[in-house]
């Protein structure tokens, strides 16, 4: 009797101990969620996601327009915005009034945000940073100041350079693209003027980001680029880069065999997400044959993972994600 006794305690000791295997190992993981316009799917402006470090730290990135302004149920806590460039795609100059307004390939966007953007205006409601390069920094101070917000909370990180968020380290590297300030952010007479002369206000040159955090995961998120040379360089061949979130949208980005090609060629990380198709990439969360989006999975040698609108992925320090995919 003692010899099972004995026996049902050790099952139940090596039980407990496989259950807090587990436990510890999801709870090191990096959990990633897209904020689309539409529940499940990939859809024509989706940019945005939330990147949750372990220890709790959570960065939104390029919310652009499918986040549904500061009240978005989705967002939960924000530490830090990241914005890659000025664009209203990525730093919102309109947003959908609720997820699922319109259709995948005619999102409903209007809710009209400038001038403060969507960006600000979520950064503001969550208390939270808003991390960026080049001459980012002080526009986006202007606009904190402006609502009544602390312009200290506007942070700046250049090329080479990194900035602690919590368990994340941010670093910015360079992105090839343009970076204008519209009109319609400025406001006033300088604005009226600018786009009557159909020019924008220098922001410096656009960025993307390389994240790393506190499991170890690297994560690269391209912004909109063409092929650079620092992707190995820098990405790859520096900071080891394992996770890229890559846009693809072709004509304003590096179109999908361009961008399969930096995967392939130039950063071979572990896993991939297509992001910025500029399509409706999917339709009941399958990808749709002969779109941009399958077209860049098919040319990739290693796993992409779809951005679907409202589904956690997790990722482990390696790189490869281990559920929601």
């Amino acid at each position: 009797m003692r010899l099972m006794k004995n026996a049902l305690a050790l099952i139940a000791g090596g039980t407990l101990a496989a259950t807090v295997g587990i436990g510890a190992a999801q709870a090191n993981q990096v959990k990633i969620t897209p904020l689309g316009s539409h529940d499940g799917e990939f859809c024509q402006f989706d940019r945005a996601m939330v990147f949750e470090d372990p220890d709790g730290t959570r960065l939104l990135y390029d919310a652009g327009r499918t986040v549904a302004g500061a009240e978005d149920p989705r967002l939960g806590k924000i530490d830090a915005v990241l914005v890659s460039h000025m664009h209203g795609d990525h730093v919102g100059d309109r947003h959908i009034p609720a997820v699922n307004a319109g259709a995948c390939g005619q999102v409903d966007v209007s809710v009209a945000v400038v001038p403060n953007t969507n960006s600000v205006n979520i950064a503001l409601a969550k208390d939270a940073l808003i991390v960026t390069g080049s001459e980012m920094p002080r526009f986006f101070a202007g606009k904190l100041k402006a609502l009544g917000g602390d312009p200290k909370k506007s942070q700046l990180v250049r090329f080479g350079g990194s900035r602690k968020v919590g368990g994340v380290m941010v670093t910015t590297v360079p992105a090839v693209h343009s970076n204008g300030i519209s009109g319609a952010f400025i406001h006033g007479e300088l604005g009226d003027l600018l786009s009557a002369s159909g020019l924008t206000a220098y922001a410096g040159p656009p960025t993307g980001y390389v994240l790393t955090f506190s499991n170890g995961l690297v994560a690269y998120l391209s912004g909109d680029t063409g092929v650079t040379a620092e992707q190995k360089t820098v990405v790859g061949d520096q900071y080891g880069t394992e996770l890229v979130v890559m846009n693809i949208g072709d004509t304003y980005t590096t179109g999908p065999t361009e961008a399969a090609y930096v995967i392939n060629d130039l950063i071979k990380p572990v896993s991939v997400i297509p992001s910025h198709a500029n399509e409706p990439a999917t339709k009941d969360g399958k990808v749709i044959a002969g779109t941009k989006t399958d077209t860049f999975i098919k040319a990739l040698s290693v796993p992409a993972h779809l951005a679907l609108s409202g589904r956690t992925m997790s990722f482990d320090g390696d790189g490869t994600c281990v559920s929601g995919c």
